[in-house]
């Protein structure tokens, strides 16, 4: 599974982070940056609530 996050829309919340620092971190600004980009098998659950949970839906996953 492949994660993408559209910084274009971030606004900053950090409810992904929250969600799924695992996941997710955050930048100087508190913009939500990935730690990975290919999720493991292990992860997709933490992935699906950090993408989830975003309000500006700036996270998308899709199967490889």
């Amino acid at each position: 599974m492949r994660i993408h996050l559209d910084r274009s829309r971030c606004s900053g919340h950090g409810r992904c982070f929250s969600l799924a620092p695992e996941v997710f971190d955050y930048d100087d600004e508190g913009f939500s940056v990935l730690k990975h980009e290919t999720i493991t098998p292990e992860l997709e659950a933490a992935a699906q609530l950090g993408a989830g949970g975003c309000p500006e839906q700036a996270i998308t996953l899709e199967d490889d």
